[in-house]
């Protein structure tokens, strides 16, 4: 460390002091290492206008504080977005490896101070000369990429990491929207050179999409809660966000594209139908489609990895998340049991005809189209043809009771008229259907009914029906 520069902080009070009335403040460190470093800034015209800091414990972390506020003050938002802890460092004349720890409290003081200002709907940066694009990055690898080829395209890049969910029960390096991803997709986009900000939506995703995941399970469904958060949480919020960035677009990682017909904007299925995820997108409004990019939509995962590679990317060998984001690490059943309240429940598992052929130990989990764990001794193989919340039982059936000509949907939105449809895929990743739904406005419809060419099989309430007209997502609709 420069000795006369660390000297110079500590004995440096001109922003030291309260939180600024109406700012935004952010604070880390606390009892397990005994440092703790508070920032407070207000943010005006795009700019950080006035920062105040408060720090306890060690010389170094009280010295970062000082540097971190005077450093910051006057500078864009987009430029406070950019401080890493390697620059914390380089104010001091450098650090050991000890002292690092300091600077990371005070680097993620000031990122969860520009979290605050990112969730507050205000102006954060006014729109510059060239086309500033905002990028949704998970601190993997696809997104990575998604951000390398939007910089490459020669626009201004501007990350965002939106912290979903928090949970010690968690496995939080299985996560994508852990704090733990937070700070990896942080140190991804600074080596890119590119600004960062978290977006903190965990309380409207306990209660929107947490919750109705656990509700389905208690009504005997298997809801699919990727298709709701897409639709109705993450992705408008950080298009919201966009606009206060002065951003034009939304790009993310999905493998999707985005295609014209005509009417307006529509999904369409990715070049590499084995990542296809136009599924999990299915719930987003057309008007959200128009402010979207994917950048991926025209390679496959190797090319993705090739590039990464390329460009030496830390993330390039980073193995996918394979779980939904609050169970990563944690069997369904013991997060139903903590946070639904749904523990073991025995009950009767009859057949098609009523009779009762074992017992289970809970509704909630089993699902339409599931073999495995029945535990029902049987000549031919046996599927969950069905489940009953209110009388807790599971009928259990061959497989060809599970044939299904129509489906009843309800909660549908149809972008174009119905007799467009052609086919519909009625779980991730499962073939699609040919199907028919004739005589239909586009528009939101309470229920519909669709009558499919062939039949299918495993059609699980609570899933989503992803409408289709070729390879164009035309509406979707949740299994009734």
């Amino acid at each position: 460390m420069d000795a006369e520069a660390v000297d110079h902080y500590l004995s440096d009070e001109t922003r030291r002091g309260e939180p600024l009335p109406g700012g935004f403040t952010g604070s880390a460190g606390g009892a397990p290492c005994g440092d703790l470093v508070r920032l407070s800034i207000a943010v005006e015209g795009g700019r950080v206008a006035a920062v105040t800091f408060d720090a306890e414990g060690c010389a170094t972390a009280r010295a970062s504080a000082a540097a971190l506020a005077e450093e910051v003050e006057g500078k864009e938002v987009l430029e406070a977005a950019l401080v890493s802890p390697e620059d914390v460092a380089g104010l001091l004349g450098g650090v050991s490896a000890q002292g690092r720890h300091a600077t990371e409290l005070a680097a993620d003081a000031l990122h969860r101070a520009l979290a605050c200002a990112a969730g507050s709907g205000g102006e954060l940066a006014r729109a510059g000369e060239r086309e500033r694009v905002l990028v949704a990055m998970s601190g993997g690898v696809d997104s990575a990429v998604a951000a390398l080829l939007e910089r490459e395209r020669g626009v201004e890049v501007v990350a965002v990491t939106v912290k979903l969910w928090t949970d010690q029960r968690t496995d939080a390096a299985k996560s994508c929207c852990s704090p733990l991803a937070v700070l990896g997709a942080r140190g991804v986009a600074h080596s890119l050179g590119i600004p960062h900000f978290t977006l903190d939506l965990e309380s409207v995703f306990r209660e929107r999409v947490v919750g109705a995941f656990i509700d389905g399970y208690r009504a005997g469904e298997t809801p699919n809660p990727c298709v709701l958060c897409n639709g109705d949480v993450r992705i408008d919020a950080m298009i919201a966000l966009a606009d206060r960035l002065g951003c034009v677009y939304l790009a993310t990682g999905h493998y999707a594209r985005i295609a014209d017909d005509g009417e307006g904007p529509l999904l369409a299925a990715a070049a590499d139908p084995a990542k296809d995820q136009t599924y999990m997108l299915s719930g987003l409004r057309t008007s959200s489609l128009a402010r979207l990019r994917f950048p991926l939509a025209g390679l496959t995962k190797a090319e993705v990895r090739e590039r990464a590679e390329r460009a030496g990317l830390p993330v390039a060998r980073k193995p996918e998340s394979q779980d939904l984001c609050f169970l990563a690490g944690e069997g369904k059943r013991s997060f139903l049991e903590r946070h639904g309240g749904l523990g073991d429940r025995p009950g009767e598992v009859v057949d098609a005809d009523g009779n009762v052929v074992g017992e289970h130990s809970g509704h909630h989990a089993y699902t339409v189209g599931q073999r495995r764990g029945l535990n029902v001794p049987s000549n031919e193989p046996l599927y969950v043809i069905g489940t009953d919340a209110e009388s807790n039982r599971v009928v259990v059936g061959p497989r060809e009771r599970l044939a299904r000509r129509t489906v009843r949907v309800r909660e549908a939105t149809l972008h174009r008229p119905g007799g467009r449809v052609d086919r519909v895929r009625l779980r991730y990743h499962a073939k699609a259907l040919p199907c028919r739904l004739e005589g239909v406005e586009p528009g939101e419809h309470p229920e519909l009914e669709l009558e499919l060419g062939e039949p299918a099989y495993g059609v699980a309430p609570g899933q989503t029906a992803c409408l289709l007209a070729g390879d164009l997502v035309v509406g979707k609709a949740t299994i009734a």
